[in-house]
């Protein structure tokens, strides 16, 4: 049996991490290996892997989302995957990793086409000088190159899907993490910045002996269920579509930064209305008013509302911004969020102004031509300047004052619905959130919903948070009535999903539904729908757009209470009924019975 350690990881840090975990460290210990994962999330990291289990591992597990460092398993048969592979199937992962580690493949005589990247944590001189010295390598062996930059002001000398295809090796030379996903299949090799610089054609040597094949199988060929192959697949459907911009990519980035600044600051404000009606009674719920100005209440309103609020639209602007132009981007986002504030135009100026900002400095990227020793100018002057210029003027002129009013006339319809109108706006903001369970379709109903809140309109968090919770409690109750329609381990899980839902974590729901797509998600949709109904027909609000069932205990946090509690348990009822008439029993093989099963004859 093999000793195997593992690194989970994704971008939230929270639930697909931890799942990932132990649904390897269960496989494992059903296959008889040794295992050891270590989990990096938003908690840090935790059961770190100790040099003495590294080296004495026979393999490596990848099971991640997001970029780790891998410099410590050099000389390791590491296999790459995505958390939603270690959930769904650890088995055959377990399996796959068995079989990896393709041999090196012999060096290559004659002329070759190497590609490349260079970056460094700046981005601006070293990122250059190693491009420079493996171009001039490449030119002294007689071979042709071309060379990826990434730095301060972006990608540079793009390498393209057929420059890359028709490429004997790549050479990476940074000294910042680089993704590797456009290489399955490729012979590469890694190294720093220092040695590309110093020479550029020692660095093409040695990578020619020591290069290896980047994502195979121990067959030779792409594994069509790693995600690096689906990235491959991912990036040549993206060159295809080229003039396709990635909006909901770069709005995520964006909405994904903006969080911590919208769960911390409603939080303060729940706590401040608790302290509030704590030293005042009924009357803290107006704990913001200046005649309790000095008051702990009020001042933890004023850090929440004035401090983590006030930040939360540029920040989204920013990354947005970001996510297009890279770091130059970033400053001309902030500012034009931050103008989106001023002229009253809210998160949705604030998401125009990010999109202005990341397309408009990207243009200014491409279009400025700087010698190479100049570029250090960009992205620290011309870039910063010019955007923020171009996007201020645009705030302030065009764009803010048509927007403003626009928000204005959303936050009175959404103020003035009846519970007709309300309830349906609800049912559909809770429909989406069960739909997909944390992908773009949830995300957008979350995102609406916590955007509003700088405009002082509750309700539809308030719904989505309720209609978030519904799905994994749905299948926590399921599993504990409905016993003989889930496996043995979907029966374990469940109690992991009930402890997911109550904390607004949707993604609890997702293993049950991957294995059982038609009947779990409709019934889900529907308990979730009714969850959001309930939830904005009543007029319950919320002041704090995360924390789950633990926000429900701080007083004046929620707006009526029992009836946003009875939103939760009734669109759970809903949802667990729903899965009890649709899935079917299973019978000691885990196979659903059949009327139509031929009974076996006794011998």
């Amino acid at each position: 049996m093999a000793q195997i350690v593992a690194v989970t990881a994704c971008p939230t840090g929270i639930a697909h991490t931890f799942m990932a975990a132990e649904s390897l460290r269960r496989a494992a210990a059903q296959a008889g290996h040794t295992l050891h994962v270590e989990t990096q999330g938003s908690v840090g990291t935790q059961d770190a892997l100790t040099p003495a289990q590294i080296a004495q591992a026979d393999l490596v597990i990848l099971a991640t989302d997001v970029a780790v460092d891998e410099s410590r398993f050099a000389g390791k048969t590491i296999v790459r995957a995505g958390t939603q592979d270690a959930i769904r199937d650890p088995g055959a992962l377990l399996a796959r990793a068995g079989s990896a580690g393709a041999p090196a493949a012999a060096p290559q005589a004659g002329p070759l086409h190497v590609v490349g990247i260079t970056a460094c944590p700046t981005g601006i001189a070293h990122t250059f000088m190693a491009a420079e010295g493996l171009e001039g390598g490449a030119r002294k062996l007689g071979y042709t190159a071309k060379i990826e930059t990434q730095g301060s002001v972006g990608a540079g000398n793009t390498l393209t899907p057929d420059d890359i295809a028709r490429a004997d090796l790549v050479v990476i030379a940074a000294d910042t993490n680089v993704d590797l996903s456009r290489f399955t299949g490729k012979r590469v090799y890694v190294t720093g910045t220092k040695p590309a610089i110093k020479d550029g054609a020692a660095v093409i040597t040695t990578a020619q002996a020591q290069a290896t094949v980047h994502g195979v199988t121990a067959g030779g060929g792409a594994d069509a269920s790693s995600p690096d192959y689906v990235a491959q697949a991912a990036a040549a459907k993206a060159a295809k579509n080229a003039g396709t911009p990635a909006f909901y990519k770069h709005l995520m980035t964006g909405v994904s930064h903006m969080l911590p600044f919208v769960v911390a600051g409603g939080l303060l404000i729940a706590l401040a209305f608790a302290i509030g009606s704590f030293q005042f009674g009924d009357q803290g719920i107006f704990i913001y008013e200046d005649k309790y100005a000095g008051t702990l209440g009020n001042t933890l309103f004023k850090i929440g509302a004035n401090g983590a609020f006030g930040l939360f639209v540029p920040v989204l602007a920013g990354y947005i911004a970001f996510s297009i132009a890279d770091r130059p981007g970033l400053a001309p986002g902030m500012i034009g969020g931050f103008l989106a504030g001023l002229t009253g135009s809210g998160f949705l100026g604030g998401i125009i102004a990010g999109f202005l900002a990341g397309y408009l400095v990207l243009w200014l990227t491409r279009s400025i031509k700087l010698p190479r020793t100049l570029e250090g100018l960009k992205p620290t002057l011309i870039l910063p300047l010019l955007g923020t210029l171009g996007v201020g003027l645009l705030m302030m002129f065009v764009v803010g004052k048509p927007v403003a009013a626009a928000l204005t006339g959303l936050t009175a319809w959404l103020q003035g619905l009846g519970n007709t109108s309300a309830a349906l706006l609800g049912a559909l903001l809770g429909g989406m959130m069960a739909f997909d369970m944390g992908g773009p379709i949830n995300k957008a109903a979350y995102t609406f919903s916590t955007g509003l809140l700088g405009a002082k309109v509750y309700g539809p968090i308030a719904a989505t948070m309720a209609a978030g919770m519904t799905p994994p409690l749905a299948l926590f109750l399921a599993t504990l009535i409905f016993k003989n329609r889930f496996t043995k381990d979907e029966v374990e899980a469940g109690k992991a999903a009930g402890v997911l839902g109550i904390s607004f974590i949707t993604e609890g729901a997702i293993p049950f539904a991957a294995r059982d797509p038609l009947r779990v998600i409709p019934s889900l949709i529907a308990g979730s729908a009714v969850a959001g109904a309930i939830s904005m027909a009543a007029g319950c609000l919320l002041r704090a757009p995360h924390g789950g069932i633990f926000v429900l205990f701080i007083p004046n946090a929620v707006t009526n209470l029992p009836m946003y509690v009875a939103a939760i348990v009734a669109g759970t009822v809903v949802s667990t009924l729903l899965l009890g008439i649709l899935k079917k029993p299973l019978g000691a093989d885990g196979l659903p019975l059949s009327a139509a099963r031929t009974p076996v004859a006794a011998d």
